[in-house]
């Protein structure tokens, strides 16, 4: 089939899966947007707008946002899930109970599933034995920019590279490079535990410690990337582009990245829960700290900044106290 002309469910009416609704409805496939609330559904299909996440971006016509999921699902060619890490699990449950037939899937969320701690390609092989395609669409991106047509460029992993291929070309604009790589297991642990550092990076940068120390997060961050990633199965070079390294710079220096506000907010002495509200949205670094504290604990791999993190959002340890705690770690070779 042509990639010219799909149609594509996009599952999560989100500010990042309404903006990539609105970059393939731009692209010229045919899109259903789907979200969970009828009533938040009944208004963005009658003023064309997401008020909630994306007040500013116009929804084209050929966008059809529905509360209905059979709907949704209905003789679609493509399904993009772009739902929070706790609920891509439960999603795909509700996909295979609504749309039992082989589907060609893509998900645009970032973390690991929950319930098994595993990466989230392992969920859905589980639970969608008989599929046409799974690829995964990472990298560094906001979703206002996005939808206001920003350049920007992204990686989409497959194990499969005819489908990852495919796939790029499903997303690929002028305003939107899409690169293609077959390392499934890099780009997703990539893409996690940024989102951790970013709340590091939000910590120090709220507690005013500065550039300096901005950076040498950022790079000590992306050290403990690659060392869980290549754990895991992933391949040193994809944690230097656009899924790894981009993304990591991304979101620990501008303050669109809900991670950094996050930590921001904790560095003013908010507890866990009022920092969350204070983002207003899902604040996916949270709960992946968790799972890559626990994945580093199997693997017996060391990753001190994801540890203070932890520390922090789960031991109520103060972020002073956490800084210190590797501020004051014995010295040791770069590696």
């Amino acid at each position: 089939m042509s990639v010219d002309g799909l149609r594509v469910a996009v599952l999560g009416a989100g500010s990042w899966g309404t903006a990539l609704a609105i970059l393939l409805g731009g692209n010229g496939h045919a899109v259903t947007l789907w979200g969970r609330d009828p009533a938040a559904m009944a208004a963005i299909a009658a003023h064309r707008r997401n008020a909630r996440y994306l007040p500013e971006a116009q929804i084209p016509e050929n966008v059809n946002p529905t509360a209905d999921l059979r709907r949704a699902l209905a003789e679609a060619d493509m399904v993009l899930v772009v739902v929070p890490s706790r609920a891509f699990r439960s999603t795909l449950e509700k996909v295979v109970k609504v749309h039992p037939a082989p589907i060609e899937l893509v998900w645009g969320t970032k973390g690991f599933d929950p319930e098994s701690g595993g990466l989230l390609h392992q969920t859905a092989e589980a639970i969608l034995p008989q599929r046409s395609g799974l690829s995964v669409l990472s990298g560094p991106t906001f979703a206002a920019e996005i939808a206001a047509a920003l350049p920007a460029a992204v990686t989409v992993a497959s194990t499969d590279k005819d489908f990852a291929a495919r796939t790029a070309t499903v997303f690929h604009n002028s305003r939107f490079r899409v690169y293609s790589s077959d390392d499934i297991v890099g780009v997703q642990t990539a893409g996690a535990v940024k989102n951790v550092l970013a709340v590091a990076a939000g910590i120090a940068d709220g507690l005013g410690f500065g550039a300096n120390t901005r950076a040498a997060l950022i790079t000590r961050g992306l050290a403990e990337i690659v060392r869980l990633g290549v754990a895991l199965g992933g391949r040193m070079e994809t944690f230097m582009g656009l899924a790894g390294l981009g993304d990591l710079v991304l979101t620990c220096t501008d303050n669109q990245s809900r991670n950094r506000r996050f930590g921001l907010a904790l560095a003013k002495g908010l507890g866990v829960d009022e920092a969350v509200a204070s983002v207003g949205q899902v604040v996916e670094g949270a709960e992946t700290t968790r799972q890559a504290m626990g994945a580093g604990e199997r693997l017996g791999i060391e990753l001190p900044i994801v540890e203070q993190v932890y520390r922090v959002i789960y031991d109520n340890r103060s972020p002073l106290d956490a800084v210190g705690a590797l501020l004051t770690r014995p010295p040791s070779q770069e590696a």
